[in-house]
């Protein structure tokens, strides 16, 4: 067997080529086959001219054991999938094969490591530090350049490790060989010390040959690393320096803007229904809200003829008179009060803290770690605690209840007209605690509950519960004294777009009255965080909501509109319509998600103005002065290095006696977090989320079982994980498969018993 101009491997691993004889079987024997050895992989052709066309095996080295049989023989088997018994011409011939073999081996082990290494799951001395951007042409470079260095350090590595090999074998020969006396098996000897010397003179080369590549490029790169960091520093500096202009010159030219448009506007422009809804269009991944142009108004407001507000205030007005006397009392009250007899303001019982420990100053590169993830779901995806903020998904869901006093307000309407707009500023208010809120909510573990019981100070309590890990899934249900009841079950879908990252929940909220029977039900919008990859987080809600009352029919369309830079109206833009279930508008609301929400009674409609975006004339309603319905907290002080809690939030995680074992404040990943400790709840949350991994494959074993001992695929769960407090069944008016409470945690609660509960922590 020949090898003409076989290249003499080297340890940076290039390509090796040459003819070696493959057993192929008893009949033909050895045959001679064309190998190729290149990036950790062995395959081999009939001819050289196949390598462009037909592979007839190819072996990966990285899991391979290799072994010599022989002075000429060597085989390679990657544990009995695949094995090749090969032969070489001469024993240097075959010692050249296995130092190539054994240098591209290892340096297909170190790749594999690095792969494993640097995948999804992120343990905290993993975590990068420095919160710039970095990631010019000059970093690239500088990085590729550091790789390709520790490459050859690696290959010196192993050089040196077959060099002590063969020479210790020199040093065995040269020792026997002056043990010889003048035999006739001199001769041999001479010639195996000779054979020998030779594989120690080309594994010298191969050594010598790396390490003059190591100094060739050590010596060109040296300068121009140093030349690179520092004007990766300067440009750093700029860069921030120059961001932290534009955003003084925004928020200025924003403030301006806002107080242009309160000073100016008479004639307002609200735009209602879009060309499509928000969930349609949360899954077009070429949707760029910040990009979107003003979408054209469908409806027109104005203010109403003074005859209507006299005919109004006497009772006597001749339009609209289907209306009940309490929609004519909004025309001079706000939409607060039938007249009954004030309750008594209940005084809490328990002082609730109003503080908790200071965001530690961490700095993180988010887009080193996110880019990792583009396209995919984050609900699958393990994220550390750094991006966080601590509180679980359960106790962001009970966040909706911060203005329940919205629904006390609606459970005491006679109206249902007048009741749905506080239902719609009850839909609304659930966002405003979102608007500085870029941290992540930890994922809840299966099993996991939260209890937010407030019945004495403000009437209400709530339960939820994890009911899901695949896809996660919520179950929240809450009631109140006053005479309402809020359910939900929310799937949360979020997709990383590169620029942006969406967040879809999915799932229908339920709010029912005890004292008119009236249900309603509502979506939630699409979330978006902006800035991902360079600049300041920032979120925005978009999309549209329908909320129904089953009851009687009423309906409110409720339109989000997205940030846009071309629009002329205020950002955060809330508008809707309030509608009968013939469809007539009695009332326009308007307002901003992060601030305050009003309402205007509708006098009179008609058809006119200017044409909109499809040919299609704009509804023109004549209202009276809008009044305010809802309006923000303010948020407590300090609230900037508290993650941006509200005063409810600040209590949400606050340690309480007698909760279940699977309460969120129990969780000790998040409370580490709460405390500053951010390590240490790394290091607890994955130990969390491996217990509870082991805990579904025990499950998933159980049900296995289960369907073996019935003898039925269909016998049995492939997870046979059920609820504890929640019971899953249809939605009588949805359709959808649900999880609605079944009753039982607050007497358990009582008797202090919770020997059913699981053991997630």
């Amino acid at each position: 067997m020949s090898e003409p101009k076989s290249p003499t491997p080297t340890p940076a691993g290039d390509t090796y080529k040459g003819w070696v004889f493959k057993w192929t079987n008893y009949i033909k024997g050895y045959q001679r086959r064309w190998f190729v050895l290149s990036n950790g992989l062995l395959s081999y052709y009939r001819t050289q001219a196949e390598m462009g066309h037909t592979c007839r095996g190819t072996i990966n080295l990285a899991t391979a054991v290799i072994s010599v049989d022989d002075a000429c023989n060597f085989v390679i088997s990657n544990g009995g999938a695949q094995t090749y018994h090969l032969k070489a011409s001469s024993e240097v011939e075959r010692q050249r094969w296995i130092t190539a073999l054994e240098l591209a081996k290892a340096k297909a082990a170190r790749m594999q490591a690095e792969s494993d290494d640097s995948g999804d799951d992120f343990s905290p001395s993993s975590l990068p530090v420095g919160g710039g951007q970095g990631g010019g042409p000059q970093n690239l470079e500088a990085q590729s350049t550091l790789r390709t260095l520790g490459s050859k350090v690696e290959d010196l590595s192993t050089c040196n490790d077959l060099i002590s090999k063969h020479g210790s074998a020199l040093q065995r020969s040269l020792s026997e060989l002056d043990s010889l006396r003048l035999t006739g098996e001199a001769g041999d000897k001479i010639r195996q010390v000779t054979e020998r010397a030779t594989l120690f003179r080309i594994t010298s080369n191969a050594m010598i040959n790396a390490c003059r590549d190591f100094l060739a490029l050590a010596q060109s790169h040296s300068k121009r690393w140093q030349k690179a960091l520092q004007a990766e520093r300067e440009q750093r500096v700029r860069l921030e320096e120059a961001l932290e202009q534009l955003a003084k010159q925004h928020n200025h030219l924003e403030r301006a803007f806002r107080g242009a448009a309160q000073a100016h506007s008479i004639v307002d422009n609200k735009g209602v229904a879009g060309p499509g809804k928000g969930e349609a269009s949360d899954e077009d991944d070429d949707n760029e809200f910040f990009d979107a142009m003003e979408d054209a108004p469908e409806f027109i407001t104005v203010p109403a003829d003074p005859q209507f507000h006299k005919r109004s205030s006497s009772n006597t007005s001749g339009l609209n008179t289907d209306m009940c006397a309490d929609d004519q009392s909004l025309n001079e009250e706000p939409l607060a009060m039938n007249q009954e007899s004030p309750s008594q303001e209940l005084v809490p019982l328990r002082k609730r803290r109003t503080r908790i420990p200071d965001k530690p100053n961490y700095s993180l590169n988010l887009w080193s770690i996110m880019k990792n993830c583009i396209g995919k779901d984050l609900s699958k995806i393990p994220m550390p605690v750094n991006f966080n903020e601590p509180i679980s998904m359960l106790q962001r869901l009970s966040e909706d209840l911060e203005y329940h006093e919205l629904l006390d307000k609606a459970a005491k309407c006679h109206s249902s007209l007048e009741q749905m707009c506080y239902v719609a500023a009850f839909c609304v208010s659930a966002y405003s605690t979102t608007v500085y809120r870029t941290g992540k909510p930890f994922n809840p573990l299966l099993g996991e509950t939260y209890e937010l019981d407030r019945r004495r100070e403000s009437g209400y309590r709530s339960l939820c519960e994890q009911v899901s890990h695949h896809p996660p899934a919520a179950a929240h249900h809450a009631i109140s004294d006053r005479g309402w009841t809020l359910r939900q079950e929310i799937t949360v879908a979020s997709k990383f777009r590169g620029k942006y990252l969406s967040i879809m929940p999915l799932g229908t909220i339920h709010a029912i009255f005890e004292k008119s029977s009236n249900h309603y039900t509502w979506k939630k919008v699409t979330t978006t965080v902006h800035n991902i990859i360079v600049g300041k987080l920032w979120i925005d809600q978009s999309g549209e909501i329908d909320i129904v009352n089953h009851t009687t029919g009423d309906r409110c369309h409720l339109k989000f509109a997205p940030y846009s830079y071309f629009s002329r109206d205020v950002a955060r833009k809330v508008t809707g319509v309030v509608m009968d279930k013939d469809g007539k508008a009695h009332y326009v609301l308007s307002g901003t998600w992060d601030e305050k929400m009003e309402f205007s009674r509708v006098m009179q409609s008609s058809r006119g103005g200017e044409n909109g975006t499809e040919g299609k004339q704009k509804t023109v309603y004549q209202t009276l002065k809008a009044r305010e319905l809802w309006k923000r907290n303010p948020l407590p002080d300090g609230a900037e290095s508290m993650y941006y809690f509200t005063a409810l939030a600040l209590t949400l995680n606050e340690p309480e006696e007698g909760v279940a074992p699977t309460d969120s404040r129990r969780r000790p990943d998040q409370r580490l977090m709460e405390d500053g400790r951010w390590d240490e709840a790394n290091g607890e949350k994955q130990r969390l989320e491996e217990k509870q991994r082991s805990a579904r494959r025990e499950r998933e074993r159980e049900a296995a079982s289960q369907r073996a001992s019935s003898q039925s695929e269909e016998g049995a769960p492939h997870d046979a994980h059920k609820a504890l407090w929640f019971e899953s069944c249809e939605d009588q008016i949805t359709g959808e498969q649900v999880h609605i409470y079944k009753g039982g945690y607050w007497e358990t609660k009582e008797l202090g018993s919770w020997e059913g509960c699981p053991d997630i922590f």
